[in-house]
């Protein structure tokens, strides 16, 4: 598909099981490096992994032969398992099944990028949830209920 032109921007949004705060700063970088190296092995291009102790977000530019589905399905089982191996947990880490996804323009990528990055700064205002059906209300005005992730137990 060489001479397949392509632009297609995604943002991924996907919270720890039960979105517990698993996540520590100690490994959160590697963790976020593990991510990106994933999507990448996928032939997709990420641009920025970030998030919080409970939540991931990843934007990245999809090739065309690839599906988000699938893209998803192995960053986040191998992330799992990466995570799961390294020992910085004493119990097994697991992702919510199913993820968030949002197409952007070229023209949207700064923002967006700048908006992944504040994560941190961002969550010390408003908790995952709230920012989580903040985007699903903004393509949607009335989101569909199976489209929010499970509460905590």
């Amino acid at each position: 598909m060489a001479t397949t032109y392509h632009q297609i921007y995604i943002q991924t949004v996907f919270p720890v099981k039960f979105r517990k705060a698993l996540i520590q700063p100690e490994w959160k970088s590697e963790l976020q490096g593990v991510l990106g190296n994933l999507i990448n092995e996928k032939g997709c291009k990420t641009i920025i992994v970030n998030g919080t102790e409970d939540h991931m977000h990843c934007l990245f530019g999809l090739h065309p032969t690839v599906s988000v589905s699938d893209l998803m399905k192995s960053a986040k089982s191998k992330s799992s398992k990466w995570l799961n191996e390294t020992g910085y947990l004493d119990h097994r880490f697991e992702w919510q099944p199913g993820f968030g996804c949002f197409s952007y323009s070229r023209s949207h990528l700064q923002k967006v990028y700048g908006y992944i990055e504040k994560q941190e700064e961002k969550h010390r205002k408003i908790s995952f949830k709230q920012e989580y059906m903040h985007m699903l209300r903004k393509y949607d005005p009335n989101p569909n209920k199976r489209y929010e992730f499970e509460d905590l137990i």
